[in-house]
């Protein structure tokens, strides 16, 4: 094969300049049909299919190299695994069937007097028996307590109590530090406690934290005693890794597997009043109770997966404490990313969207939702429910905010409701399915979220959390305008032009 080669090649080249030529021709249409192949080994949007094969024809290249960096989702799963099939129930002491269910043994064991939760609403119940098949390994938990905090004025120094409080074990997990005095106030109070002997875990994502990384943030951190910093990066050619597209969205901390802490909001000034200049809008929560263990089995996964560190250390007891009733609200973690079942994070979003039948209140930052998504907007609609889409009047990435409004108006004419916030922008992801449900987490509408990045959502049930999460967005409802239809109908036409062109890319975005 290889002498074939060889003098199929020499005869290219003896034809001189046309020989390089048909070379080059033949290596990319080689290159295009090795994507090809690559793009039908698993099912994805046609349109994205698309997309790429005509970018690597049309650019030779670095077409291909573009696809090699960004279009490639797939990664291997470097975690270990719950056995879904025996979870525990109260009264019954967990027993692993198979020693790949060994490993967590302290997160069933301190789950052991905690119970799977039932909702109590007959449409709930149907709802959680889906995300019971969707999500086997992540089940309703009652007796949890969890309190909305609105942005980071509310949550930050919730966070730096809970933190100085530490007995054992700090796990902080962010998508985005800044490198000021937002993010110099957290670091320096990790590192007290480091210093104290609590043993700290740190992990960033290292494209959301480019800036920091550049200013050498963390290096300033790094010999601290018990204080252990980690980048999240699939980007790394020394490893054979060149997905720079796959980012970890997660934002998460957990204090001595008793109290954690998850939303929107990053480590960065914007999201406080400062200078008089009022927070970024966002919601972030506080949890108290067995779904705090799950949160924590969450980061430990993802802290092996860029550490190595020995999984018998991460899954020792003391990170798991047993799971005591902490109030009476119930809660599923809904974890998702490319390395977690296909389609979680869409599968959930439409369950709920589709489960509503009096009303459908909508908070993202981003609204450019799959298809599907879209379509059972449309249709909740359609049928009859109040649907309610609140999202920012200013985005900061305004190709998204132009792509999500070439959306209004099939919405607006099936009934939905659209209203934009004004500033500050608003950056919080909520939705709330006729008062008895709610999904609050990490997770934006729009495609990068719900298919490319790691993130991290709850689907709660539970009067008391959801009387709080729907008065909080009904007050971002009233600071918002509420688009007309036939005034959104008379908007100029290059207006459309540009809302129309940059959806274009919305596959991508």
């Amino acid at each position: 094969m290889i002498d074939y080669i060889v003098i199929l090649t020499q005869r290219w080249f003896s034809f001189g300049s046309q020989g390089w030529l048909i070379f080059l021709y033949s290596l990319h249409l080689t290159v295009v049909f090795l994507i090809f192949c690559h793009l039908l080994r698993r099912r994805r949007e046609a349109t994205s299919a698309w997309f790429w094969l005509l970018l690597t024809w049309l650019v030779p290249i670095l077409g291909a190299i573009l696809y090699l960096m960004f279009g490639i989702t797939r990664i291997p799963a470097k975690i270990w695994r719950k056995a879904p099939a025996r979870a525990p129930r109260k009264g019954d002491r967990y027993r692993p069937d198979t020693a790949e269910a060994q490993l967590p043994l302290a997160y069933w064991q301190a789950l052991d007097h905690a119970g799977i939760a039932e909702p109590v609403h007959p449409w709930a119940g149907d709802l959680n028996h889906a995300l019971n098949r969707i999500l086997p390994d992540l089940p309703l938990l009652g007796g949890n307590r969890i309190e909305p905090l609105v942005t980071g004025d509310e949550a930050f120094p919730r966070m730096l109590a809970a933190i100085r409080s530490a007995r054992h074990h700090i796990h902080f997990q962010s998508f985005i530090v800044v490198s000021d005095s937002v993010g110099r106030m957290f670091m320096n109070a990790l590192a007290e406690k480091a210093r104290a002997g609590v043993r700290v875990r740190f992990l960033y994502d290292r494209f959301g934290s480019t800036p920091a990384v550049l200013r050498r943030f963390f290096s300033k951190y790094e010999n601290i005693p018990n204080f252990q910093i980690a980048d999240w990066s699939l980007a790394n050619p020394l490893k054979q890794q060149v997905q720079f597209n796959l980012r970890n969205h997660r934002k998460t901390l957990v204090v001595d597997g008793e109290k954690a802490f998850m939303g929107g909001i990053n480590l960065a000034e914007d999201h406080v009043t400062c200078r008089n200049r009022p927070p970024i809008r966002d919601y972030h929560f506080e949890l108290h109770g067995p779904v705090v263990l799950e949160l924590q089995y969450t980061f430990l996964q993802d802290w092996y997966c860029m550490t190595d560190e020995d999984p018998e250390v991460l899954m020792q007891s003391a990170h798991f404490p047993k799971a005591r009733e902490a109030g009476r609200t119930q809660a599923r973690v809904i974890n998702s990313g490319p390395t977690h079942p296909s389609e979680t994070g869409i599968d959930t979003v439409f369950a709920l969207i589709t489960a509503a039948r009096r009303q459908l209140l909508i908070v993202t930052p981003y609204f450019v939702p799959t298809s599907d998504i879209l379509r059972a907007i449309r249709l909740a609609a359609l049928r009859g429910v109040d649907t309610r889409l609140v999202v920012p009047a200013v985005s900061n990435h305004f190709f998204a905010g132009w792509a999500g409004r070439a959306l209004y108006e099939e919405l607006m004419q099936a009934g939905v409701r659209i209203y934009e916030r004004r500033p500050p922008f608003i950056h919080a992801k909520a939705l709330v399915v006729d008062d008895t449900a709610a999904l609050v987490g990490t997770t934006n509408l729009d495609v990068r979220s719900l298919r490319v990045n790691y993130e991290t959502n709850l689907v709660v049930f539970g009067a008391p959390f959801i009387d709080d999460l729907k008065r909080i967005v009904l007050e971002d409802l009233a600071s918002s305008d509420e688009i007309q239809l036939e005034v959104w109908r008379k908007r100029p036409r290059r207006r459309r032009v540009i809302e129309n062109f940059w959806n274009l890319f919305a596959p991508q975005l």
